[in-house]
């Protein structure tokens, strides 16, 4: 009997995760680990990727273990990460040059301000704005902070990555320096409608050709494993996507229109728009969804960069509750009267604003708010901040938007996505399975070994948990809406404010 189960390893912002699934696309069993956030001045996040290679090397066996499988019953592997966050290691030694700089360090926000008049083009090449974000400003600073290793990338000595690549790298025991095209695209070096490198963008951010992996297709061979203590050597690597991208995929958007949201550490919102890429007029980005050929496919996205960080605020930061789960319960709690509203900007505002400066703020404290009412405008301030991303949307697209598919971790709070739907006015669709990411990096690997047909086969796998349906009356919506503008509003004011 052939290989029939897949192994996908999900490694996020703040925490790795491995899931073991069979034929059905169901999971037989999953492990995870959360690894260190390292903080060095406001507004700079970076990881230790060795502690990220070794919750890999954890989680995968113990998912396995989990499952109660081997690695003999594996068809292939999946990969999908956090995207944006950069790093640099050496091509000889296999080892990084320091730590990576997290999607949501803002460290290059000067950079990028001083280059706002050269945005226009750049959004037109590559579908994104000029944002410390994007991973080309990061890998700039590296080699500008460390002189020498600009001399060792410009000799081929360094190997840039995002961390597809770098886990890539070290699964294959360094044959094979390569990144999906999803990935590729959130640089801001590639080019968006060749899905290839650009001369001209490496140039500008002065980064070397040579530290750039292949960019391939979603679903392709990525190597085999070679050299490790956790898998044996030859097992496939047949899937890699970005996060966002994973799970649109494995939420089964194939088709223009369709749409779905996944609230990690942030909310990321992706509407598919097919094989056409289009600019947003409404400060959203164009990015390329996967893929399982050549041909690119495209989405809209809107990115919220706190959304689930600021529950773990609340839960390591202020120890209003000892588990995430907690706050469905306190919310439920709080007294519905109490005016408190959360802009949670603790590492700047992504869209459709753009505001790295920008801060967290909670406004309309009384004596009376508690604990739970500081929970509820938490969860409350991630809901209004996906209004918006779908309000660009529909302002962009021919059509707007008749359901909003869910996953990720806060998609398990009741309460969360039955406010998500208050405030959107349209369903929401709860995924079966939250960990759409991980299911997307399976779904890519199982296509590309023969496991599943097409992309209409894995539709018939899908299933939803929950729909969600709008219950506040228009009036109070849009009442709503508008009071967090107004808040939205005035930390923009705040923090960019001349004065």
């Amino acid at each position: 009997m052939p290989p029939a189960c897949l192994l996908a390893i999900d490694q996020g912002t703040t925490s790795t995760r491995a899931v073991v699934y069979d034929s059905a696309g169901q999971p037989l069993g999953s492990a995870g680990r959360e690894f260190p956030q390292h903080y060095p001045q406001p507004g700079w996040v970076e990881h230790d990727v060795e502690d990220i290679w070794r919750t890999v090397a954890t989680v995968v066996p113990e998912a396995l273990a989990a499952a109660k499988v081997t690695a003999k019953n594996l068809a292939a592997i999946g990969l999908t990460n956090q995207r944006e966050t950069s790093l640099l290691w050496d091509r000889a030694t296999g080892q990084p040059t320091g730590r990576a700089l997290v999607w949501q360090d803002r460290r290059t926000t000067d950079f990028c301000r001083q280059r706002q008049g050269d945005e226009a083009w750049l959004r037109e090449r590559t579908g994104l704005m000029l944002d410390p974000y994007f991973s080309a400003t990061k890998v700039r600073w590296l080699l500008d902070q460390q002189p020498h290793l600009r001399g060792l990338a410009d000799t081929g000595k360094l190997a840039f990555g995002t961390i597809d690549s770098f886990l890539i790298w070290r699964l294959t025991g360094g044959r094979v320096h390569a990144t999906d095209v999803t990935n590729a695209s959130r640089t801001l070096l590639l080019n968006l409608k060749t899905a290839a490198w650009d001369d001209e963008l490496c140039r500008y951010f002065e980064i070397p050709r040579t530290l750039l992996p292949e960019v391939r297709p979603s679903a392709a061979d990525y190597g085999l494993t070679q050299g490790l203590s956790f898998l044996p050597d030859g097992l496939p690597i047949r899937g890699v996507a970005g996060d966002q991208q994973a799970a649109l995929f494995g939420q089964c958007c194939f088709q223009p229109g369709e749409a779905k949201c996944t609230y990690g550490t942030g909310a990321f919102f992706l509407l598919h728009i097919g094989d056409k890429p289009q600019l947003s007029r409404h400060k959203l980005v164009t990015t390329i969804a996967a893929t399982t050929d050549a041909q690119p496919q495209y989405a809209l996205e809107g990115s919220v960069f706190v959304a689930g960080a600021a529950v773990q605020w609340l839960r390591d930061g202020l120890k209003l509750f000892a588990s995430a789960e907690e706050s469905e319960a306190l919310a439920e709690h709080s007294d519905l009267h109490q005016p408190i509203l959360f802009v949670p900007g603790f590492v700047g505002l992504g869209a459709p604003h753009w505001v790295p400066e920008a801060r967290g703020a909670i406004l309309g404290l009384t004596r009376s708010t508690t604990a739970a009412d500081l929970t509820r405008a938490a969860l409350e301030g991630v809901a209004y901040q996906v209004v918006d991303l779908v309000n660009a949307a529909n302002a962009d697209a021919a059509q707007p938007l008749r359901a909003l598919r869910v996953d990720g971790g806060m998609a398990r709070n009741a309460w969360f996505l039955q406010a998500q739907a208050d405030v959107l006015g349209i369903p929401v669709l709860q995924a079966a399975q939250s960990e759409s990411t991980a299911l997307g990096a399976a779904l890519l690997a199982g296509l590309q070994v023969g496991l599943w047909k097409d992309q209409q086969t894995l539709r018939g796998l899908a299933r939803e948990a929950g729909r969600f349906e709008p219950k506040l009356p228009a009036a109070e919506r849009d009442a709503r809406v508008q009071c967090w503008r107004r808040a939205v509003q005035a930390v923009i004011g705040f923090y960019t404010s001349n004065d």
